[in-house]
């Protein structure tokens, strides 16, 4: 097995700022492609982005999720898309590390390998002799263009017990790529559909998915590192939120580059930044980055945590997890919003970033798992004393 000497965080961060100018370049093409572009992956890959939550005896760098908080931000600086699907690789990646060690082995085999994947169970299993046969359509699959595997989640039938959800490992040539993303927000992220038809997936790339949820995993290698003692949803949870941070920084970056150059039309002011509301709407907005950036910080610092000592998650601490999500998102978005309406109305041409930046964290907000009002939802549920009406916390 390979090991390595991980980069410190200082420096993995550093070398997704110096992509930023590479993103930037290519984010135009990657949006009206509907796919990240070949040279951005390449570039992620040289960088080690798809190493980080890779074991480290398969050379991966085991970073914690303050490192993917971070890397992820400035990824998102120069484009949401890129950022989006590095992070959504990062956790079916993280997912892999709780397969038998054999199947490990068999995945990590292919340098800077990634995996992407869906928790929705949009398909049957039905149990045969050594493992199961899949059925079924999955929709979101960002990164899919690119990956070589894909984690699906389907329910087993069995005639023997009650229906249940399990999560599969299966290459990306055993399945049907169906290019339907054509959307308003993150088309760069090539969330294309794949279907399986009479697939056989061999039972030691199977697991229940409540295991995951709950990381419990088959791995002995892994037992003992401190990212794999934890459950799915804070892991996932603490894996997303860069992205979002980053689109808020981007958005504050290019309204700022524009703003000595553009006046208030049909005003007298000759200089928008000299008006007493952009005064308003600047400081608003940057408050509200700092306030998405809080929570960003304050989820990983649980997770991180917990990770180290290894104490049990309470149902508060798990909710409040899905809510910094959302609220991070929430308050990013609103970040955005305020510069995108600042911008004025030459900022609807397609060369001004800010109009992209709006339309992807509007996508990212819509998201069933990162939504806000979903999230707090679950938050409030619990902090009443009630069950969580979800198997996702």
């Amino acid at each position: 097995m390979l090991t390595t000497d991980a980069p410190t965080r200082e420096e993995l961060v550093r070398r997704a700022s110096d992509l930023v100018p590479v993103l930037r370049g290519h984010a135009g093409w990657s949006e009206e492609n509907r796919r990240v572009h070949d040279e951005v992956i390449a570039a992620l890959a040289d960088a080690g982005v798809f190493r980080l939550r890779r074991p480290s005896r398969f050379g991966g760098y085991e970073a914690d999720t303050q490192t993917l908080v971070e890397v992820a931000a400035e990824l998102g600086r120069g484009d949401g898309s890129a950022s989006w699907v590095a992070s959504v690789y990062w956790i079916p990646t993280w997912m892999v590390g709780l397969f038998p060690d054999q199947v490990q082995d068999e995945v990590f085999a292919t340098p800077d390998v990634r995996v992407c994947g869906t928790l929705s169970p949009t398909a049957t299993a039905t149990p045969v002799d050594g493992g199961v046969v899949v059925n079924g359509k999955w929709g979101f699959i960002s990164g899919a263009l690119h990956a070589h595997w894909q984690e699906i989640v389907a329910v087993q039938i069995s005639p023997q017990g009650e229906p249940m959800p399990i999560l599969a490992l299966v290459p990306m040539s055993e399945l049907q790529i169906v290019d339907d993303w054509h959307t308003s927000g993150l088309r760069g992220t090539g969330s294309v559909s794949t279907v399986a038809s009479d697939l056989f997936v061999p039972a030691e790339r199977v697991l229940p998915l409540g295991a995951i949820v709950q990381g419990q995993g088959a791995s002995v290698a892994n037992a003992e590192a401190p990212i794999y003692r934890l459950p799915l949803l804070p892991v996932a949870s603490a894996s997303s939120v860069g992205t979002v941070v980053g689109l808020a920084r981007a958005a504050r970056e290019v309204f700022f580059e524009r703003l000595p150059e553009r006046k208030i039309t049909y005003t007298d002011y000759g200089s928008q930044r000299e008006a007493p509301v952009t005064h308003h709407q600047v400081a608003d907005a940057v408050m509200k980055s700092d306030e998405a950036e809080f929570h960003a910080q304050r989820l990983a610092t649980l997770v991180d945590g917990k990770g180290v000592d290894g104490t049990e998650w309470t149902l508060e601490e798990r909710a409040r997890a899905r809510a910094d999500l959302g609220a991070v998102c929430r308050r990013g978005k609103e970040a955005v919003d305020v510069f995108a309406l600042a911008s004025g109305g030459s900022s609807v041409y397609n060369e001004v970033p800010v109009q992209r930046i709006a339309r992807d964290v509007q996508a990212i907000n819509l998201h069933a798992l990162m939504n806000p009002t979903t999230n707090a939802e679950l938050y409030g549920r619990v902090l009443c004393g009630l069950e969580p009406n979800t198997l996702y916390i």
